[in-house]
């Protein structure tokens, strides 16, 4: 494809800068930066990196918790043409060590305090050059603010992009295995950008706010692509540990519009008694992915926050773009069909959605297959792994891994991961509609059911529930009752276990597979 045919995506950031160049950009505690002072930083890293002999095509990765370097180091990846490669800053030096050498970076931008995973990194990648510290530099180390400061006001060469050229290794979780890194482009990522402003955050612009609860390396880091292509400030959380009232003295001192979390940090949001001390008048869309969420969590939020809530459904390798399920499809009212129940949406603008069987045939209305989807969105395949990537495209689909269902409307129900789903004597469950039910018990906080080996039945469910008063006596039988007559016996979970909390994972959702891990320590202890 032309080059004429896309946009280098760092020109996003140009344009709110030469829009609004005296506006707020950023915000973190008592410090602010304007979209002049931000695109001047990003132009004097980029040059500095040039300088450093950095080139287009080069992998750049970030270890750093939420800052103005981390937020800037993805325009600077971007502007260069490099690739920006960010990591969840809670992985373990190896772990990093693993993305450093896979994604055969060049350059390492991380927190000083991460003097382990820089060590680590150097040790395990023989492609890493330059190391660009956040905080202190060691000997051998670029001081970050030093190279800003020193090439402030240069201008970095401008560089032109194809639409197939890397923009974002965008690393999975790795459920499976070792995390994979999802190929995302300019000509994708445009897309991408404008689909969100269209179906998420829609009529979003200079005067609205966003806040990040989450690390930019993810998720909300595609979130600020779209506040910054408005000219909308990105408020950053003070502390690396979110905490309710502070968020939302934050949401009412800066009149907060929009935010992207996960179904767990809704529920923690809400449920704290802070939510009700502060003016959260100015939210329009809080958008929530990652996960289902539960129907007794849903209503709890649209009874306290309004009608706000904005689901989309979508996975690493398509940044999100699946389906959405926008405000006016929400309703805390069970009667009212708006409430579109257990239903994460339609498909979003631009993209086709399908539920195919094994033989990749279309399922039938209501059949449960595995969810695939194909459009501009779909990622242009893992980094250095042809066999995946093949996999995960066949016959001309993206194939999520996840299982659900269309009804007669085309709106798409998930009924869980291919891994979640157990076979207990022969037939399939899937956990998601047992753990709704248990969730509708008052005394219940969280739980997880998942499959664990058993010698009759091949597998069996446990369930794992943290109660809502750790001091309050609820038994595995008194579960037990509460799912009698409304779902089936053969979907009930053989054993019930309570925890004082459920594992999560570094963007708040449930680890199952650590759960799963826990289980089996549990018996081999036994």
């Amino acid at each position: 494809m032309n080059s004429a045919q896309v946009m280098n995506l760092g020109q996003l950031l140009n344009q709110s800068s030469q829009q609004f160049p005296q506006r707020i950009g950023l915000i973190q505690g008592d410090q602010q930066w304007t979209w002049h002072q931000l695109q001047e930083r990003v132009h004097a890293m980029a040059h500095a990196l040039q300088q450093l002999g950095v080139q287009k095509g080069d992998k750049i990765l970030t270890q750093s918790r939420n800052n103005v370097q981390m937020f800037e180091s993805c325009w600077v990846a971007f502007q260069m043409g490099c690739v920006w490669v960010p990591t969840n800053f809670r992985l373990s030096p190896p772990e990093v060590a693993y993305l450093a050498q896979s994604s055969h970076a060049k350059v390492l931008i991380c927190e000083s305090v991460f003097t382990q995973h820089i060590d680590a990194a150097l040790a395990a990648a023989p492609s890493l050059q330059h190391v660009i510290a956040i905080g202190p530099a060691r000997p051998t180390e670029h001081s970050y603010e030093d190279l800003v400061t020193r090439n402030l006001g240069q201008q970095p060469s401008e560089t032109v992009v194809g639409y197939d050229d890397p923009l974002w290794y965008f690393y999975t979780s790795g459920t499976t295995g070792r995390p994979k890194a999802g190929i995302l482009t300019h000509g994708q990522m445009s897309f991408v950008v404008t689909n969100h402003l269209a179906d998420l955050i829609p009529g979003t612009n200079e005067n609205d706010c966003s806040i990040a609860v989450a690390p930019l390396s993810h998720g909300a880091g595609i979130h600020a692509l779209l506040n910054v292509a408005r000219g909308a400030p990105t408020i950053l959380l003070p502390t690396e540990k979110l905490i309710p009232e502070m968020f939302w003295q934050l949401v009412e001192k800066h009149r907060v519009t929009n935010l992207f979390t996960v179904p767990t940090i809704v529920k923690m949001l809400v449920e704290d008694e802070a939510v009700d001390r502060y003016d959260h008048s100015s939210l329009k869309y809080l958008i929530y992915a990652g996960a289902p969420m539960y129907r007794a969590d849903q209503k709890f939020a649209l009874q306290k926050l309004g009608n706000v809530l904005v689901q989309y459904f979508g996975l690493g390798e398509v940044t999100g773009c699946i389906t959405v399920l926008p405000r006016h499809m929400h309703s805390a009212d069970d009667a009212n069909p708006n409430a579109n129940i257990g239903s994460c949406g339609r498909p979003r603008t631009g993209m086709q959605v399908a539920v195919l069987k094994e033989d990749l045939s279309p399922a039938a209305q209501g059949e449960i297959g595995e969810i695939c989807c194909r459009g501009p969105a779909v990622f242009a395949g893992y980094y250095g792994n042809a066999d995946d990537t093949q996999k995960a495209l066949r016959g001309g689909w993206f194939h999520t891994g996840d299982l659900g269902y269309l009804n007669e409307r085309g709106f798409l129900f998930i009924s869980g991961r291919q891994s979640d789903m157990y076979i207990s004597g022969g037939s399939n469950v899937y956990p998601k509609e047992v753990e709704e039910v248990i969730l509708n018990h008052p005394d219940v906080a969280e739980v997880a059911i998942v499959g664990m080996p058993d010698p009759k039945w091949g597998e069996v469910g446990v369930a794992v529930i943290v109660k809502r008063d750790e001091h309050k006596d609820l038994t595995g039988d008194d579960i037990l009752t509460f799912l009698d007559g409304k779902t089936a016996r053969y979907r009930w979970p053989r054993h019930i276990q309570f925890w004082s909390a459920l594992p999560k994972s570094g963007y708040g959702k449930v680890a199952k597979k650590d759960i799963q891990a826990l289980l089996q320590q549990q018996a081999h202890s036994q």
